[in-house]
């Protein structure tokens, strides 16, 4: 019943939203609320911009597409900044027709597909409120009824550009059933919806020879002309082509460019003149956004057409690459396992990480700069630090490729792998080497990789395995550590200790002997270097311990284990390093006694509980790891 309720509850709700009044009532309405009465590329900006931005690194990050969209952040905010933005201050790129350009698989439908039901959603709250003339099959805005004589003193009074013309159906209306009496003709909300076909609309081309001008304009309804006894008789005209039912709000036109001539001249005219060309009447205005996708190769062949220039010169095309951060694919692969029948599979941690590793890399372009590879310039891209180079120097590599990104292996190629592994082999769980082998499987069978691609790729699938090779030996790590987490503490206090003496210049006092020593150099560099501090860099790494040292001293807080993120990873790796005989003995021997027995269930336990395994694959990572050490 729950789900009845809130059919129920949305039922009534959108009940209590409905309004209905003359227009002299709907001027009340924008004289207090000006936004009713905007356009329908300022509506799709505010709607965006409602939704919270947050600017970080000089960069705005619009949170309406924060559960949608991954990794496209830059592609978002140029999007919203050099063309939404704009259109809506009423600017030139209004008129122009937006299209998203970029590879398979890369976000375009969803972005598309966000706005349309966004937009749903925003004309159900006060801000996004729409209000048509009631009746009117393209849901025109009562503005309209304004006489172009009239409109500059409305301006005047109500601060409001009105653009457009009474459409030839309601012309007839105002004359026949209100008597010219604009102030009595009836206004009531609309709710946007694309299934109801209002405001939002949908056009996908077919054959160009069976395909009709209608599907976009609208056409003669034969049964009405003996009654109306005309073709040029606005009653006997059906209103509900997609242009016509999408006025007020957006249009999507799926696979514009394969379209024939006669549809996109039809485009052209409603985004530069803001009308188009029905039936036998004067040109019908309508306000709307037109966004279309399509891919590079097929936007390539479009503008090598000199036929194409003029529709080119009115089209504003936006790039949408390829996500280029391992952290935001991995996002990708969760939200589309989730969305699928295989959501109720164990994917073991770091199994989809894997997969990014190996697609991010198909993505990116090598670097001319001295000293960065492809696996580097990743960790960089992905927000990590490399030695080396710094924040300037990942905007300088960003910068290199134009293009980076548009091409590369998609997020559904993945997903279909990992599908096609756990249908084959009928089992309840999967790790990285499963999901690494089945992408490695997959490459022959693809239809887009040439064979230099082909070796390539398959050489980004070792890169992977190696990356995933050192976190599996670093999770292992970090539960064997725990066990001996005493260990771990009593070694870090030592390190402290020494480094304090090294930087005060001080000596040590042995705890049995009494007998003052000299700082440890040998147990300090045997930690350090776990970590790649060189013998030139650590009396800075020593400086900066002993600085957050002295911090958390004077806040009355105690420096522990987990206070200094390098340094927890220096201690657990060279305990690791002293514990490897151990690990290799536990996770290899094939009849464990008692004490290695309890090892491995502690550290099993631990992978578990704190690490997000199951029993099935944190044993096949144990066992991976101890076959990796035993090498």
């Amino acid at each position: 019943m729950n789900i009845l309720n809130k059919a129920r509850d949305y039922r009534e709700e959108e009940n209590r939203l409905k309004w209905e009044g003359t227009f002299e009532e709907y001027l009340e309405i924008v004289k207090e609320r000006p936004e009713v009465a905007q356009t329908a590329h300022s509506r799709v900006y505010h709607m965006i911009k409602s939704s919270g931005v947050t600017e970080k690194d000089d960069k705005k990050m619009f949170h309406f597409f924060g559960e949608g969209i991954f990794g496209l952040e830059t592609a978002i905010e140029r999007l919203v900044e050099e063309y939404f933005h704009p259109a809506a201050k009423r600017l030139d790129v209004r008129k122009r027709i937006l299209l998203l350009m970029g590879p398979v698989s890369g976000g375009k439908s969803t972005i598309v597909s966000m706005l349309k039901r966004g937009l749903e959603q925003y004309s159900r709250t006060e801000e996004g409120a729409v209000y048509a003339i009631k009746g009117c099959p393209m849901h025109e805005d009562p503005l309209h009824l304004i006489p172009q004589h009239l409109r500059e003193d409305f301006y005047e009074e109500y601060g409001i550009r009105i653009e457009g013309s009474l459409s030839p159906l309601n012309t007839m209306r105002l004359d026949q059933e209100y008597g010219g009496r604009i102030e009595d003709v009836k206004v009531e909300r609309i709710f946007f919806s694309e299934d109801k076909r209002v405001g939002i609309g949908t056009f996908s081309p077919s054959d160009p020879k069976s395909q009709d001008i209608a599907d976009l304009t609208g056409s003669i309804d034969f049964s009405t002309i003996a009654e109306y006894g005309s073709e040029s008789d606005p009653r006997a005209y059906r209103f509900d082509g997609e242009l016509n039912k999408a006025n007020r709000g957006m249009m999507e036109f799926q696979e514009i460019l394969k379209s024939d001539e006669k549809f996109l001249w039809h485009l052209l005219s409603l985004t530069q003149e803001g009308n188009f060309k029905a039936g036998r009447f004067a040109l019908i205005s309508a306000d709307e956004l037109i966004v279309a996708h399509t891919n590079e190769s097929e936007y390539r062949s479009f503008i090598a057409n000199k036929k194409n220039e003029a529709l080119h010169s009115r089209i504003i095309v936006m790039p949408i690459p390829y996500n280029l951060r391992v952290s935001q694919e991995e996002r990708i692969y969760e939200k589309m396992i989730k969305e699928s029948d295989i959501a109720d599979v164990h994917v073991a941690p770091h199994a989809l990480r894997a997969a990014a590793i190996f697609s991010i890399l198909t993505r990116l372009k090598e670097s001319k700069k001295q000293g960065i590879d492809l696996v580097k310039k990743m960790r960089l891209y992905d927000g990590e630090s490399v030695e080396g180079f710094n924040q300037v120097d990942t905007e300088e590599l960003k910068k290199e490729f134009q293009d980076e990104g548009m091409s590369g292996i998609d997020p559904r190629y993945v997903i279909n792998r990992i599908s096609s592994t756990i249908i084959r082999k009928e089992v309840p769980s999967i790790n990285a080497l499963d999901v690494l082998r089945s992408l490695k499987d997959g490459l022959d069978q693809h239809p887009s990789i040439s064979k230099d691609d082909l070796e390539k790729y398959m050489n980004y699938i070792a890169v992977a395995r190696r990356e995933y090779d050192e976190i599996a030996k670093k999770e292992v790590q970090k539960a064997f550590v725990y066990s001996y987490e005493e260990s771990a503490k009593t070694l870090m206090d030592n390190y402290l200790d020494n480094v304090e003496a090294y930087c005060n210049k001080n000596k040590l006092r042995d705890p049995l002997t009494g007998e003052e020593m000299s700082p440890d150099e040998k147990l300090m560099r045997s930690i350090e270097e776990q970590i790649g501090i060189s013998e030139n860099a650590k009396k800075a790494f020593r400086e900066e311990i002993l600085i957050r040292l002295s911090a958390y001293a004077r806040k009355g807080k105690r420096f522990d284990y987990n206070s200094h993120e390098r340094l927890r990873e220096a201690i657990q790796k060279k305990l690791f390093a002293d514990l490897k005989d151990v690990v290799k003995i536990t996770t290899s021997s094939k009849t464990p006694d008692e004490s290695q027995l309890k090892k491995i269930n502690e550290v099993i336990a631990r992978l578990i509980d704190e690490h997000g395994y199951n029993s099935v694959s944190a044993n096949d990572l144990l066992r991976y790891v101890g076959s990796l050490l035993n090498r």
